[in-house]
């Protein structure tokens, strides 16, 4: 384990570590996610996923006067195929003091830690780290390698997406949040837990599957042992990783978010489905299904969360992409889908050391998006 520090201005420092130390997981443990007047929400589940990206995933955190005051993470994988694989990281936990979170705190109080006259000069050396991921450490990533930085912001977050702007990244993709759900999920007899020796066979559907993806990783496909195939004798026709996951719901949007959070919980039936204290949920994850059997997909989904013991399942797609098209066709997906009233989620990059040409392919691929780093 490391930590180092990279940059030291009038009692500010930016420190990168490969582990989350106590004072990273205290603040992450706190912070709730999103912005005001949209999803607001806090993870559940952050030391085991943490723990799965093993020395994958880096840190780079602020500190004032050796105290730390934010943090986010960066999750290398080699992603993509074809004339879409390259070095990847993935930037996400981005997380403030408890004093930071809103907006408006965030705005005022970030004066207190940067001067006027620190300003400028300290916040662009510090952007400028998420575009040089030579300094997070990593074992073969070098400067003037090609690389992609990449993150997840939500359409109405708008401090996020000035931070992403600030820091060079360009805006490529948009996805949604598509949610699955049943009151009293069933089984299909059809529908099993993959075996161990069909894994290397599973992995080579999912590659060619997703082969016109961009960022799409096998890493974190089977995570769990909970990756679930439906099958057609002894042919593979459908699959999906179900991943368990816990948010602990504070807000939600428009008026279907009011009866998401203040009348579904008093109904029996519905409350199976959400409830804002703990809700339960399995994300869907490296979905794959063969091609004109996109139907048999509600059965996967169903009887994964039966066997799990869920009631509801998300998973989140680019807009653009078949499996969107397909789902939202062809698929019963239930009540909750239907009242979801989910805003686009936007997919930005920064390309380093690539070509304008080279660029131009993210911008035409549907973006792959990993339901684990969402879990």
């Amino acid at each position: 384990m490391f930590e180092k520090k990279v940059l030291d201005y009038k009692g500010l420092e930016v420190r990168v570590s490969d582990y989350a130390n106590e004072g990273i997981l205290d603040i992450l443990n706190h912070a709730v996610q999103g912005s005001e007047g949209g999803l607001r929400f806090s993870l559940q589940n952050i030391i085991p996923r943490i723990a799965a990206y093993k020395d994958q995933i880096r840190f780079v955190s602020l500190y004032k006067k050796n105290e730390i005051t934010g943090t986010v993470g960066s999750c290398f994988r080699v992603s993509g195929q074809g004339n879409l694989c390259y070095p990847t990281s993935y930037l996400r936990y981005l997380a403030f003091q408890s004093t930071y979170q809103s907006d408006s705190g965030f705005r005022k109080r970030i004066k207190t830690l940067i001067k006027p006259e620190q300003d400028d000069n300290f916040k662009q050396k510090t952007l400028e780290i998420f575009s040089k991921p030579h300094l997070l450490g990593l074992n073969d990533v070098f400067e003037g390698d090609r690389h992609i930085m990449y993150a997840f912001v939500e359409s109405m977050n708008e401090r996020s997406k000035n931070l992403v702007h600030q820091a060079g990244y360009e805006y490529i993709r948009s996805f949604l949040t598509v949610a699955f759900s049943r009151f009293s999920p069933k089984s299909d007899r059809r529908v099993v837990k993959l075996k161990d020796e069909e894994k290397s066979k599973m992995e080579s559907l999912l590659k060619e599957y997703y082969f016109n993806y961009s960022f799409f990783s096998t890493d974190y496909s089977f995570y769990g042992d909970k990756y679930y195939v439906l099958k057609e004798g002894e042919e593979i026709v459908a699959g999906v990783c179900a991943i368990p996951s816990f948010y602990k719901v504070y807000d939600m949007p428009d008026i279907w978010g009011w009866v998401i959070m203040k009348v579904l919980p008093k109904i029996p039936y519905f409350r199976r489905l959400f409830r804002p204290g703990e809700f339960r949920y399995l994300v869907f994850d490296a979905i794959y299904c063969k091609k004109g059997h996109e139907k048999l997909l509600g059965k996967l989904f169903e009887s994964a969360c039966a066997a799990e013991g869920f009631n509801t399942g998300l998973t989140w797609l680019d807009d653009h992409s078949h499996l969107y098209d397909q789902l939202r066709t062809r698929v019963k997906m239930g009540a909750l889908n239907r009242m979801l009233n989910a805003k686009p989620g936007l997919v930005y990059s920064r390309f380093i050391n690539l070509s304008e040409e080279e660029k131009e392919n993210f911008y035409n691929a549907p973006a792959y998006i990993s339901g684990f780093d969402f879990s």
